[in-house]
């Protein structure tokens, strides 16, 4: 293990938040925020000075990196990252619980959206704005946008961008990892501004368009009203409903549209597949929830926000779906363990996992009728390696494994079955509200400390995709070189 260049990035990594903070400063100054402003201030020269330290006690360092200092790298940057960027909160006195704050953060920078706040809108337009924005860092990848921004890079760079990047099959857009690292962001920056204007272009003021378009890129769903995006005109509700199903799409599609091969991104298996779950599932909620409504088109708006926002992870909502019948409840259940599309910023299994799955109990199921026939796994038209179908059916394994421990202990709260599963379903899974007593018009908050740290982690291993957490917190990682 080369511990010196692990400690370099991560430096990088924390100096890059203390640039970052300046930003929500900006947005406090401007509303003078004063007290919020010393907060960020303290919080980003702490964050310099430390970063700075790792950096300069380890410039003369061989650069190169490899999967053992990649999942390193990542696991330690995310909690650093929530760590830091948790002081505003305590510092300004607005969350003075250190684990709510960290618990907050975590979910902001992983885009679960769960919070401990009973009464958002009374925070400052500062610290709002921070939470939205660690929604938008988070989304994409902490790492990837600091790739994207630094110039010379790690040699080994793809290690990290595999760790961090959500689904099964990651590659580069174009040779150099740096290079696809910016194109994503292009195409993400690209995205939001557009979000922004359409919502500007609805009649909702500049900086609720900037912190909702903020929370939907990053399919994070913070929201800064008691009743999420419930009060805002249907067409407001629509744009972002669309835009949550966008970026659920895999941004990989969007390059190839800039590159005019439409061809390819037309014979895409998973995106169709994404668009079939979507229009059965908002077809079959509007049909069973029309009784409660009373309105074909106000059914269809909120089944299909509710849909959008449950399968892309983004955790917004306009009404309050824990009142529905139990079939609408029940889909909403299911598409929280399936999520978006891989190379996405939604989080779950992902929908390119959930297809492989069913291929491999497909083949299984061929075999036992033909044992000695022999089948190949097939996926966007190529046949699939069987150490990702292995790494597959290894991932879902270990997926459960962790739920079922979370769930379990989780199980000490007096909550009820019903409220601490989807507690630990919507975390895991980043999605942030659940059903009964974290649903969409509740909050976390009547969590104890431990139990709000057991899901702050939660919502780490889910975001990271287990993994960079195990083996970095793996004895045998720091005691043999990986390469």
């Amino acid at each position: 293990m080369n511990y010196k260049v692990v400690i370099n990035v991560i430096g990088r990594i924390i100096v890059t938040e203390a640039a970052l903070l300046l930003l929500p400063t900006a947005i406090s100054v401007y509303y003078s925020e004063f007290a919020v402003v010393q907060a960020f201030l303290i919080t980003a020269a702490i964050a310099a000075i430390l970063g700075g330290i790792f950096i300069l006690t380890t410039r003369k360092t061989d650069r190169s990196l490899y999967a053992g200092e990649g999942f390193a790298i990542v696991a330690f940057a995310w909690i650093l990252l929530s760590v830091i960027g948790s002081i505003p909160f305590v510092v300004s006195g607005e969350i003075p619980n250190i684990f709510d704050a960290f618990f907050e953060t975590v979910s902001g920078f992983t885009t679960t959206g769960a919070s401990i706040l009973k009464n958002v809108e009374s925070m400052s337009r500062g610290l709002l704005f921070w939470r939205s924005f660690t929604h938008w860092i988070g989304g994409m990848g902490v790492l990837v946008f600091v790739m994207a921004i630094i110039p010379g890079s790690s040699k080994g760079a793809m290690h990290m961008m595999r760790a961090e990047m959500p689904g099964p099959i990651i590659g580069k857009l174009v040779p150099r990892a740096r290079a696809t690292a910016k194109i994503l962001y292009y195409i993400y920056i690209g995205l939001t501004i557009a979000e922004i204007i359409f919502l500007i272009a609805g009649g909702m003021p500049i900086f609720e368009s900037v912190v909702h378009s903020l929370g939907t890129a990053g399919t994070g769903g913070f929201g800064i009203k008691a009743d999420s995006i419930g009060g805002y005109s249907p067409y407001c509700q629509w744009v972002i409903t669309i835009f949550m199903l966008i970026f659920g799409i895999n941004f990989n599609l969007y390059y190839l549209i800039l590159i005019r091969r439409v061809k390819a991104v037309l014979h895409s298996t998973e995106m169709w597949c994404y668009i079939g779950i979507v229009v059965f599932a908002v077809g079959t909620i509007t049909a069973n929830i029309y009784s409660t409504y009373q309105s074909f088109s106000e059914s269809l708006r909120h089944s299909a926000f509710q849909v959008a926002t449950v399968i892309t992870t983004t955790g917004y909502s306009t009404t309050d779906f824990n009142l529905w019948p139990d079939l609408s409840k029940g889909i909403l259940f299911v598409l929280m363990f399936i999520g978006g599309c891989a190379g996405s910023t939604a989080g779950g299994l992902k929908l390119s996992r959930v297809i492989l799955l069913f291929k491999l109990i497909g083949r299984e199921l061929r075999k036992l009728l033909h044992p000695r026939s022999v089948s190949k796994v097939k996926f966007e038209g190529r046949n699939v390696e069987e150490n990702t179908l292995e790494s597959v059916s290894v991932y879902f394994a270990i997926y459960i494994a962790c739920m079922m421990i979370i769930f379990l202990l989780l199980c000490f709260e007096p909550f009820g079955l019903e409220t601490n599963l989807s507690a630990t379903v919507a975390c895991f899974n980043n999605v942030g509200p659940g059903f009964a007593g974290v649903g969409p018009m509740a909050n976390y908050s009547q969590y104890s400390e431990f139990s709000k740290l057991i899901l702050s982690f939660a919502m780490l291993f889910g975001r990271l995709e287990i993994f960079p957490l195990i083996i970095a917190l793996s004895p045998s990682t720091w005691s043999k070189k990986h390469r």
